[in-house]
């Protein structure tokens, strides 16, 4: 395997793992505070036909990001408006949440399917891009592939280091501990939901406006559904999501390159569009064998409403 290969596969993995990481540390944040959202997969279909739609008409992909970030806002405010007030199942909300967005966005985006957007140039990274093979690879990318990187840091920060993190992980854990003490737990469930709506929104954009810029029925194809699994995978802790992202990022080009390589394997071009969603799978499994692990680490009070007057 040549050096060339290497580089446009590393390259592909990075571009692949990006709405992942983006999504799943939205996630990440959901969870820590107590909170638990299915509907990752209707949020980035939502956020993704918002860019789209914005992007084509304004010509601005930065105003088709901010309007998928906004859509991804509003539909997590219904969600936590279903399940922080009016104290609905968080399990039935989300599922709801996710087929409401999956429709809805295959409807908007009746309109679009014919349409193709503008690519948006990488930007290219002086000197340290022109370092062989992974130069070039991760550093001559879109913008919104450094901006994941930032946000993990950010996030890595926060849950670890600052007070604002600790409080979150409070609520999360102990709600009822957290309010007697004086903090404001609904509200700061509001904001998690809301943050993870952004990163959802944020996500779905990315797909649509940098990744394939065109617009498809079904284009998010499970990947809301893979961030939720990366948080159980990574055992709710930031640098495990993004090793996570990228191995399954990997795991999507990896077929890619197998089917367009012309190898013979004798294996169905189904089975290996499935690898993604199997190596979710299997490293779920791997994971459930040792639940002492996830006891550890699942915040305490996760899915489980909370009522002030209780």
């Amino acid at each position: 395997m040549d050096g060339a290969l290497v580089t446009s596969m590393l390259f592909a993995t990075v571009v692949a793992g990006t709405p992942l990481i983006l999504v799943a540390l939205g996630l990440l944040i959901n969870e820590r505070a107590g909170v638990l959202n299915l509907g990752a997969e209707g949020m980035m279909a939502i956020g993704a036909v918002a860019a789209f739609a914005v992007t084509h008409h304004s010509g601005s992909p930065w105003l088709g990001v901010a309007a998928g970030i906004t859509a991804g806002i509003a539909v997590s405010l219904i969600f936590a408006v279903l399940t922080l007030t009016l104290q609905a199942n968080q399990v039935a909300s989300g599922l709801a949440l996710a087929i409401f967005g999956v429709g809805l966005s295959a409807f908007i985006g009746k309109p679009y399917e014919s349409i193709a957007l503008q690519a948006v140039p990488p930007i290219r990274l002086p000197f340290i891009a022109d370092i062989p093979v992974i130069g070039e690879a991760l550093y001559n990318q879109q913008v919104l592939v450094y901006v994941s990187w930032a946000l993990f840091w950010a996030v890595l920060w926060f849950l670890a280091k600052s007070r604002a993190g600790l409080v979150l992980r409070a609520v999360g854990e102990s709600p009822a501990s957290a309010r007697a003490i004086g903090y404001p737990v609904v509200a700061i469930r509001y904001l998690a939901v809301l943050f993870g709506g952004a990163m959802a929104g944020l996500g779905g954009a990315f797909v649509a406006v940098f990744y394939t810029p065109m617009w498809v029925e079904g284009m998010i194809a499970g990947r809301g559904w893979i961030a939720l699994a990366l948080v159980v995978f990574a055992t709710w802790r930031p640098l495990r999501v993004m090793a996570g992202a990228y191995l399954f990022g990997g795991v999507m080009i990896l077929q890619l390159f197998i089917q367009g390589s012309g190898l013979q394997l004798d294996l169905p071009s189904q089975l290996l569009s499935a690898l993604p969603y199997l190596a979710t799978i299997a490293v779920l499994v791997v994971i459930s064998r040792d639940p002492n692990a996830i006891r550890l680490n699942s915040p305490m009070s996760l899915g489980k409403p909370f009522r002030p007057d209780a």
